[in-house]
C-alpha cells in the first residue's frame, strides 16, 4: 500500500455486472483508486447465494465487491431505466456482463452511451464474444473450462479430463478485461477519446493458454502430466510433499540430499529421458525414505541442498508461510455482518488501497442516489414503488 495518490482517485465506475468476471474487473479499479457503484436487481447479484455464505454475503461476493457502494435497482422498470441511464451518463467507467442486446434494451448500451459521452470507457464482459454463432450460449466457469480446452490441458496421464479447483475462467476473464480498461483509459487520458472494451471468457481462457496451442502445433501432440523425473508428490511422516527436477543437475542435488550419490552415475539415471522411463523405481525409492521423516526435516534438508521442493500446504498454512507473513500477504477484512476475514488483493506494489467492506444489497441505494443528485421525493417514490430498495444497517 502506499500514502501517495493513487492511480484511480477520481474514476467513476459504475459496475452493472453480476457473477465474478466482470464484479472483479470493477473491484481491480476500485483498488487502485475508483469510486465504484455496484448497480444490481433488488434479488441480488446471483453470486451472492453461491457457495460459503452468510445472507446475502457469500465468499465470491465479498472477495469481488469489496468497497463498492450497492444500488439495488429494478432497471425493467420505466423509472429504473431512467435512474440507471443517469448514472451511466456521470460514470467514467461502465463495466457490464449481460448477453449482447440486453444492455441496449435498457438503456445503457455503447453505442447511445457513446454519443454522448465520446470519452466514455465501456467493458463488455461476455462468454463467446458480441457476435458469431455461440454469442447467445449461456457461459459458466464449468462451461468454459471445458469449451476452451482448459479441462483438456488439466488432464491427467491417463487421459482424464479435469476440471480446475477454482474459478479459474472468471478470474482470468476479470483480470484480462481490468487490463482492458486500463488501456482505454489511457487512451482516454492520452487522446481524449472513449473506447468499448470487449472481453470474452472464451478468449480469455484461450489466451491463458497461448503457449499450450503453440506447443501441440511444434511437437503434433502436448504432453500431459511431468515430462521429468523426479517430479512428483509424496508423503512424509507427517504431510506431504513436492519435489521437482527440471534438469540432471537438479537430479544431483536431489541424490546429494537423500545421501545417493551413486544415483548420479546409475545408467538408469545419467539423462533425464532415461529417469523418465525409469521413475516408477526413482519414485518408489524416494517414497519408501521421505515417509520416515516429517516435513520439517525434509525441508531443512532440501534447503541446504537447493532442491526444488515445497510443503504441499492448506490454506491456512499457505497463510501461516513465513513469507506469507513477511509480505503481509492477507489483509483483515472487518466484514460487516461476517466477522474478520483474510483478503488477498492485488499482487502488484505499491498502487492499491486497504480493503474496506462489501456492501449488502442496496446497502448503499439512498446515499448513491443522493450522490448522483437524485432529489429526496424522487426517491422516496423510488423506494415506495420497489424500484429501488435499501438494505437495514447490521447490528
Amino acid at each position: 500500500m502506499t500514502t501517495t495518490p493513487l492511480p484511480y482517485a477520481g474514476i467513476r465506475v459504475l459496475d452493472i455486472s453480476q457473477g465474478i468476471a466482470g464484479p472483479y474487473c470493477a473491484h481491480i479499479l476500485w483498488q487502485q483508486g475508483a469510486h465504484v457503484i455496484k448497480v444490481e436487481p433488488p434479488s441480488g447479484d446471483w453470486i451472492r447465494f453461491i457457495g460459503a455464505a452468510k445472507g446475502d454475503l457469500s465468499a465470491h461476493a465479498i472477495q469481488f465487491n469489496a468497497g463498492k457502494q450497492a444500488l439495488a435497482l429494478d432497471a425493467r422498470t420505466e423509472a429504473g431505466k431512467k435512474i440507471l441511464l443517469q448514472l451511466a451518463l456521470q460514470a467514467d467507467v461502465i463495466v457490464q456482463n449481460f448477453r449482447p442486446g440486453v444492455a441496449d434494451r435498457l438503456g445503457v448500451g455503447y453505442a447511445a452511451l457513446s454519443k454522448i459521452k465520446p470519452d466514455l470507457v465501456y467493458v463488455s464482459v461476455s462468454g463467446y464474444g458480441q457476435d458469431g454463432p455461440y454469442a447467445d450460449a449461456p457461459a459458466t466457469d464449468s462451461v468454459m473450462q471445458a469449451d476452451s480446452g482448459l479441462m483438456f490441458s488439466n488432464q491427467d496421464e491417463h487421459g482424464v479430463p479435469r476440471r480446475i479447483g477454482l474459478l479459474a475462467a472468471d478470474v482470468t476473464t476479470g483480470l484480462y478485461a481490468s487490463q482492458g480498461a486500463a488501456t482505454a483509459l489511457y487512451q482516454r487520458l492520452a487522446h481524449q477519446r472513449g473506447t468499448h472494451v470487449q472481453v470474452s471468457l472464451f478468449e480469455a481462457c484461450a489466451a491463458l493458454q497461448g503457449a499450450c496451442f503453440i506447443e501441440q502445433a511444434i511437437a503434433g501432440k502436448r504432453p500431459f502430466g511431468a515430462v521429468s523425473a523426479p517430479n512428483a508428490v509424496f508423503a512424509t511422516a507427517d504431510g506431504t510433499i513436492s519435489v521437482v527436477t527440471v534438469n540432471t543437475e537438479h537430479f544431483h542435488r536431489v541424490s546429494k540430499a537423500f545421501g545417493h550419490e551413486e544415483w548420479i552415475t546409475d545408467p538408469r539415471y545419467v539423462e533425464n529421458a532415461i529417469r523418465f522411463e525409469n521413475r516408477a523405481t526413482l519414485h518408489a525409492d524416494m517414497a519408501q525414505m521421505l515417509k520416515q521423516h516429517t516435513t520439517a526435516h525434509w525441508v531443512a534438508l532440501f534447503q541446504k541442498h537447493d532442491v526444488l521442493h515445497a510443503q504441499v500446504r492448506n490454506y491456512t498454512e499457505v497463510l501461516e508461510h513465513p513469507q506469507a507473513v513477511h509480505l503481509g500477504l492477507a489483509q483483515q477484512l472487518a466484514q460487516a455482518g461476517v466477522g474478520t476475514l483474510p483478503y488477498i488483493g492485488l499482487p502488484s506494489h505499491p498502487l492499491h488501497r486497504p480493503v474496506t467492506s462489501a456492501p449488502r444489497v442496496g446497502e448503499n441505494s439512498i446515499e448513491v442516489l443522493t450522490q448522483a443528485g437524485v432529489s429526496a421525493e424522487t426517491i422516496e417514490q423510488l423506494l415506495k414503488t420497489g424500484v429501488v430498495t435499501q438494505a437495514k444497517p447490521h447490528e
